[in-house]
């Protein structure tokens, strides 16, 4: 069951990759739009881990 998760999740980041990539060289309109969410999404995530390090936060609890 976990490999078929780990699976799946592979085949959405190399199909995001593929659609960004082909949007950059002026594919149709709903790969760019796909390309679009997919950069949208990992600005969201990488922004988010940024503004961690900033701040000198942690994902580790110390109790």
């Amino acid at each position: 069951m976990d490999s078929f998760l780990v699976l799946g999740l592979l085949a959405l980041v190399v199909c995001g990759f593929v659609g960004v990539v082909w949007g950059a060289f002026g594919g149709p309109r709903w790969v760019r739009a796909i390309s679009s969410i997919t950069l949208g999404l990992v600005r969201l995530l990488l922004g988010s881990n940024n503004s961690r390090r900033r701040t000198g936060g942690s994902t580790l609890d110390s109790d």
